[in-house]
């Protein structure tokens, strides 16, 4: 089973990039964002790449402008994260063969997204929205539509995100802050992904 989580590493730096991204994956998450936001960003989703592309998908996040984009791929990445819904931005995503979640928070952006040429949706802040405003969203949305909840999903409410059609999650400080150990990094990421089997169950 392909696991739907994105593990959002906001403020990993370059040297423990790898060992933090290795933790991950053997614990079963396949999906790793290094938002932009962090110490040099793009030298650590380049080694993640390098180091696990073949087994991961390697992707930045808070990704705001066409020239952040080309940067992403030029340093490896597969795939662009971002906390709006920028046409430009998904456009230049999909041009350079890489896969495209942007933010969208009300139906207009969802759709807007979409006929852009999304191949998902970030739902953030997901706190805002609830699995309510979610059910309602999804019950307009194109069958199929990928919708990643960000920004108050987690193990305590996995379950409530997908009776409302939340397809996966992005978790960010529930798996990794600054300064957490690669071995601590595998302890929350193991309890993650215990939930998100329990959820899909």
């Amino acid at each position: 089973m392909e696991r739907k989580i994105i593990a959002i590493l906001r403020g990993v730096t370059p040297a423990e990039a790898v060992a933090i991204g290795t933790e991950l994956v053997e614990a079963g998450i396949g999906i790793i964002e290094v938002p932009l936001n962090s110490p040099d960003p793009l030298d650590s989703i380049a080694a993640l790449a390098d180091a696990l592309g073949a087994r991961a998908r390697i992707g930045a996040g808070t990704v705001l402008t066409v020239d952040e984009v080309e940067q992403v791929r030029d340093a490896g990445g597969t795939l662009v994260v971002s906390p709006d819904t920028n046409p430009q931005v998904i456009a230049a995503t999909k041009a350079a063969g890489m896969a495209s979640y942007p933010g969208a928070m009300t139906p207009s952006e969802c759709f807007a997204a979409l006929r852009a040429g999304a191949d998902g949706l970030k739902l953030f802040p997901a706190s805002l929205i609830g699995p309510d405003g979610l059910k309602a969203i999804r019950a307009v949305l194109p069958a199929g539509t990928e919708t990643y909840a960000v920004g108050g999903a987690g193990p305590e409410n996995f379950a409530a995100w997908r009776a409302a059609g939340a397809t996966g999650f992005g978790i960010g400080t529930a798996i990794y802050t600054p300064g957490l150990s690669p071995v601590e990094v595998r302890a929350r990421a193991e309890e993650i992904v215990s939930a998100y089997d329990e959820a899909w169950a």
